[in-house]
């Protein structure tokens, strides 16, 4: 591991990885198992993971806790090193900055929307988001990341800097990861260290609070101003820890909320400790929390290699449960046709973006005798269900699925039509990606002989006479493998939070029964709600099967 506190030695060292993924998480330090969840994401996503370590003093008010903010240094390293980080990047203000003591005076800043910082933290800290928005597109710029880590805890936070990187078209895709709490619901956070003794319990109040709406929202309470006040009356049952704000917004506008159509987001912030009127002390500490609330029939999101069984298990699951089946497989498939169609080369990344806005894919629902087939497929109106599904177009696929372009443009069609649930997805990043926040994630998987000997039998039913051999078939199917789970954008992964089915032994009936099961343990129809949170003492197998079946 590289300890660096230069710019020009992290960009020596950058320049290093020409060709190589690399994931920024940046931190100010203090670690804890929230950040070490990032830094985890990051490791699986990434060729390189760097951590940056800086407590920026723009972010800080005049009255805010700068100076006495916890720097155990030589504790974070031990634990970058321990988690496999590449970089730590720990500059001086003076190396950032070139001032030793910056200030929106002497700096050049970012100012984000003032409708997205002058709410929430924003009453109380109304500097904090210009600071974090100027050395957040600093350090994407420096790093220039293939994708960058935050936590959903600082949810604010996490708005803005999507809305940032989307505006002024900063490297690296945000990802939003979830919170990681104490056994008692407490959010991690490093301001936790200034709880002593019994303020410790004291601050779970505010994640007691968003379990008391949660739980409304659940038996069915839409309107925001009940659901506060149902949180306000759990909060005010501890005294000694002072309300900043109790809000419900939309999570991505962080506009405020009458009543929950679809999605909301209720945000809450306190002071524990020593009252404003009396002398503040190292014990005063500002915690937040928040939860996502969907009004909406829950998300199945199915991900897996090519020929597992993923579209058969999902055009069945969608038809019992009385859900929207999207092939998104089948709308990568219909891209690529349409490019070969164009006589455009696959790999010609800015000849296929140039065919983007010309593609029109539509997918219809397709059931004969009761039983659902795969979807009618139309590209500019012309049925292509067969021609999607030639052998030139399984070549072909993963070379078009594997472009930023693409993926950014199937992925926004794709989440239009889960906005209000009940949609089963499958694809290679469903659970991961295009639905995250999905109820139930999962893995389908099969041995490489068994998807080869499945796609033979696709290929014999729509052209007996161009058949490949079952080794040939095998080949490509490992190639692409290969190239779906190294790719740069949205690569080929499981979800920390899916469950894991290998279906080489399982017959579709068997693995539909599996799923069926799994959805009633979330609720199936009357589930409503996404809390985004891991345990800070669950491994990635025990929150593969405990996120299913319990909202906390």
């Amino acid at each position: 591991m590289q300890l660096l506190n230069t710019l020009v030695a992290l960009q020596t060292y950058l320049r290093t990885l020409q060709g190589r993924t690399i994931g920024l998480v940046p931190t100010m330090g203090a670690l804890h198992a929230g950040h070490m969840s990032l830094i985890e994401r990051s490791r699986q996503e990434n060729d390189c993971v760097v951590v940056s370590i800086f407590v920026n003093p723009l972010q800080f008010g005049p009255s805010e806790d700068l100076d006495r903010y916890p720097r155990p240094a030589k504790a974070d390293q031990a634990l970058c090193e321990a988690a496999g980080v590449d970089v730590i990047f720990m500059p001086s203000p003076q190396e950032l900055y070139g001032t030793p003591q910056p200030d929106f005076s002497n700096v050049t800043q970012v100012v984000p929307p003032p409708a997205m910082v002058n709410t929430l933290c924003g009453h109380s800290r109304p500097t904090h988001f210009q600071g974090v928005a100027t050395v957040v597109t600093k350090l994407l710029n420096i790093v220039r990341p293939t994708r960058a880590y935050f936590g959903q805890k600082d949810a604010q936070q996490a708005a803005i800097l999507k809305k940032l990187q989307f505006d002024l078209n900063l490297p690296g895709q945000i990802v939003v990861c979830p919170i990681v709490r104490e056994s008692d619901g407490l959010a991690l956070s490093s301001r936790n260290r200034y709880l002593i003794g019994v303020q410790r319990q004291q601050a779970t109040v505010l994640n007691r609070s968003l379990r008391a709406a949660q739980s409304a929202f659940r038996r069915g309470e839409r309107d925001a101003s009940v659901l506060l006040k149902i949180a306000r009356s759990v909060f005010d049952s501890e005294p000694n820890v002072e309300l900043d704000y109790l809000a419900l917004v939309h999570p991505d506008t962080l506009k405020p909320l009458q009543l929950i159509d679809s999605v909301g987001m209720m945000a809450i912030a306190g002071y524990v400790g020593p009252t404003p009127t009396t002398t503040i002390s190292d014990t005063r500490a500002r915690i937040l929390d928040n939860v996502v609330l969907h009004n909406r029939k829950p998300i199945i999101a199915i991900d897996g290699p090519a020929g597992a069984g993923k579209s058969t298990v999902a055009r069945q699951i969608a038809h019992q449960l009385d859900l929207l089946y999207l092939d998104t497989g089948a709308m990568y498939r219909a891209l690529t046709w349409y490019v070969l169609q164009q006589n455009v080369d696959p790999a010609d990344e800015v000849a296929v973006a140039k065919l983007l806005p010309k593609c029109d894919i539509q997918l219809i629902a397709n059931v004969k005798d009761d039983s659902p087939q795969p979807p009618t497929v139309k590209v500019n109106g012309e049925d292509v269900t067969q021609a999607i599904r030639t052998a030139e177009v399984t070549l072909q696929v993963s070379t078009i699925a594997a472009q930023s372009a693409v993926r950014t443009k199937l992925v926004e069609q794709q989440q239009a039509y889960g906005m209000e649930g009940g949609v089963v997805a499958d694809g290679r990043d469903i659970g991961t990606k295009v639905f995250p926040g999905a109820e139930l994630k999962i893995y389908l998987t099969a041995s490489v002989e068994e998807r080869a000997r499945r796609r033979y039998r696709d290929l014999e039913a729509v052209d007996s006479d161009k058949l490949p051999t079952l080794e040939n078939l095998a080949d490509t199917i490992a190639e692409r493998d290969r190239k779906d789970s190294t790719r740069d954008v949205s690569p080929l992964k499981k979800a920390d939070d899916a469950i894991e089915l290998v279906t080489d032994d399982l017959s579709a009936t068997q693995v539909i029964d599996k799923l069926t099961a799994l959805y009633s343990q979330i609720g199936g129809p009357t589930s409503g709600l996404t809390l985004g949170q891991t345990s800070s003492s669950q491994t990635s197998s025990s929150q593969a099967s405990s996120s299913q079946t319990s909202a906390y």
